[in-house]
């Protein structure tokens, strides 16, 4: 007779069933992470082209910044001589070089090539134009007033070549990069579709799991445990069904036990004699027993396994000749002694096999009394432990390789700053020399020339910061606590952020704290987070009138604030703000250029000289503060960036 569908499934073994029922959900788990690990991939490798052409855009915007700022100082000097104007100047001529040759190895797309070399040609001229205007303003004659226009008129002019050339660049890496964009939705919406579709076969596969251990074994154990609370209270138990598998054998078994307990002596002595069986036939463990003087009485087959000696050999000997040569006259005495006051010794070592070779053990040595509490002898149990004290020694050498992979980590920052940073400044050299003889070049060439003296120095910008946050973060940045007068810092951030502010067609206000107000801070850094802080503001700004610097004092803080009335950040994006090359989805849009860098940095910074920095939603707008102490503080290492 052909057995029905369920019985088919009641009589597999429970191997067979729990195989079934933790394999099917698994394997619909395995097959779906495999999909999911595959698309992931792809996203990443279609992301990372999407972040390259994002740093493509920075840094052409970042060589037009660097020109632009520093055509604005040259042209203060020349119209006023005073030096101070000439530090925008010297800041694009070290930075420039370095932006232009990241550009140089980023740039490889064959229709944006040819537009990169023309750009690299009117940045030059337009660093010569500015050498130039220097070069004249600081001649021991007096030039004239129209002999400084036209060379100002020159600067305009290549400024706006350069502007011309970074404006071909941009649109055709914006072609690029809104087909890496969807590169990566195509990318992205296989890989939310997977994930559906994923979701729905493992919930399919666990309902089918669940059905099956149900019916196959969650019912009938209840029937089980129902029949071992009867057999508990001395009842008979009825014939269980004829079923095949554990659970029904277990029932027939049950139901025998119950007449069974009749027998309950008989019973008892051959349990008994099954636990002697099973001590002796143990192979993982050594278990041997001994007498008060520690002479060897039994012996399994794990104890003839793990140490070599048959039980004829060992019997009625010392248990101490399985100790080396250096431990043997003092230690085996001293366990048995502290099993005896203890009740129990433990202990882990090296010990001899019957061949001389070591092997690192754990042995418990029990004491045995008798009812009446006279010691009666030793249990002993051993282990071989060789392997996990292989594993422990494996493990304490990886941490010693992570120590060193660390201290190279810091030794590659050093060297990788100082390798970078001497090719850059031979090539802002190099500019410098050929800005010397810029009348000799053609006006594109003057170009090139200043925009590589500008890329140079957004390149070395750009790697400063990257090499202060891992400095921060290792704790090898020293901090230069000093007292500082916040009024006047702020009026030079003013000075500085000004161009920056007016160019993106906003008031600059600033709100000015009492006249002796000072903070205890490293005044380059504190310089550095609000430079960021109001670029930032005036970036963001977009339909925003005014940027607001301030101070205000409370409770020994000194707190400085940067506020607009633009956009303000949507608070989905609040968590996100101080997180490194995040910037928050302003990437996607038009004209908004940056490196994700800046909010991060400030928070290092301003961690390591014991402040604090946050963000607040305006009614409209958004402020940004970081708070100093006004006494001395100690310094604290920041939290890495994330």
């Amino acid at each position: 007779m052909i057995k029905s569908s369920p019985r088919i499934w009641t009589d597999r073994p429970l191997a067979f069933k729990g195989l079934v029922v933790i394999a099917l959900p698994l394997a619909v788990l395995l097959g779906a992470l495999f999909s999911l690990y595959l698309a992931s991939s792809a996203e990443t490798r279609a992301e990372d082209d999407v972040r390259r052409a994002f740093a493509i855009q920075r840094d052409v915007y970042q060589v037009h910044a660097l020109l632009a700022e520093a055509a604005a100082g040259v042209r203060g000097y020349a119209l006023t001589r005073e030096d101070r104007f000439l530090a925008p100047y010297y800041t694009s001529e070290r930075d420039l070089p370095v932006t232009l040759t990241r550009l140089e190895e980023a740039i490889k797309d064959e229709t944006v090539r040819p537009r990169f070399i023309e750009l690299l040609k009117v940045t030059q001229a337009k660093r010569d134009g500015l050498r130039a205007t220097i070069a004249l303003t600081q001649s021991t004659t007096q030039p004239s007033t129209q002999q400084i226009e036209r060379s100002l008129i020159a600067n305009k002019l290549a400024l706006d070549a350069v502007r011309t050339e970074i404006d071909n660049i941009q649109k055709l890496e914006s072609v690029v990069l809104d087909e890496r964009r969807a590169l990566v939705d195509d990318v992205r919406t296989r890989f939310l579709a997977l994930t559906a579709v994923s979701g729905i076969v493992g919930l399919l596969g666990s309902l089918a799991a669940v059905y099956l251990f149900s019916t196959g074994i969650v019912r009938r154990v209840s029937k089980l445990e129902g029949d071992a609370e009867r057999l508990a209270r001395g009842e008979r138990l009825e014939a269980p069904p004829e079923e095949a598998d554990e659970l029904g054998r277990l029932g027939q078994r049950l139901s025998r036990a119950s007449a069974l307990l009749r027998e309950r002596e008989d019973d008892l002595r051959a349990s008994e004699e099954r636990f002697r069986l099973v001590i002796e036939q143990v192979r993982d463990y050594g278990i041997l027993s001994l007498d008060k003087e520690g002479i060897v009485t039994s012996w399994n087959m794990g104890a003839e396994r793990i140490k070599g000696w048959r039980t004829d050999e060992i019997i009625g000997q010392h248990f101490s000749r399985f100790y080396p040569a250096e431990t043997r006259d003092f230690q085996p005495d001293k366990m048995l002694e502290r099993a005896r006051v203890n009740g129990t010794a433990e202990d882990e070592g090296w010990r001899i096999r019957k061949d001389g070779s070591k092997f690192w053990a754990d042995v418990v040595i029990t004491a045995l009394r008798g009812e009446d509490g006279e010691l009666q002898g030793f249990a002993k149990v051993t282990r071989d432990m060789t392997e996990r004290r292989r594993s422990e020694e494996d493990l304490r050498l990886a941490r010693e390789e992570a120590v060193a992979a660390n201290l190279a980590k810091s030794e590659f920052l050093s060297r990788t700053s100082h390798e970078l940073r001497t090719p850059l400044n031979a090539i802002l050299g190099f500019g410098q020399l050929l800005e010397i003889d810029e009348d000799s070049f053609s006006k594109p060439h003057r170009d090139a020339i200043l925009q590589i003296a500008k890329a140079s120095r957004h390149l070395l910008a750009l790697i400063n910061d990257l090499l202060n946050i891992s400095s921060i973060e290792a704790g090898a940045e020293e901090v230069e606590i000093e007292e500082i007068n916040i009024g006047q810092l702020l009026e030079e951030a003013r000075a500085l952020a000004d161009p920056i502010v007016k160019a993106a067609g906003l008031r600059f206000d600033i709100d000015l704290p009492c006249a002796n107000a000072t903070v205890q801070a490293d005044r380059r850094r504190t310089m550095q987070v609000i430079l960021n802080l109001v670029s930032n503001a005036a970036k963001y700004s977009t339909n925003g009138t005014f940027v607001r610097l301030g101070a205000e004092e409370a409770n020994e803080q000194i707190t400085v604030f940067v506020e607009d009335d633009g956009p303000g950040v949507d608070p989905a994006n609040r968590s996100r703000l101080f997180t490194a090359f995040d910037r928050l989805g302003q990437q996607k849009k038009p004209n908004s250029e940056g490196t994700g860098l800046g909010l991060a940095l400030s928070r290092s910074l301003v961690e390591s000289m014991g402040g604090v920095i946050d963000y607040e939603p305006l009614d409209q707008g958004a402020r940004f503060w970081f708070s100093l102490s006004c006494n001395v503080v100690p310094r604290i290492d920041p939290q890495p960036v994330q």
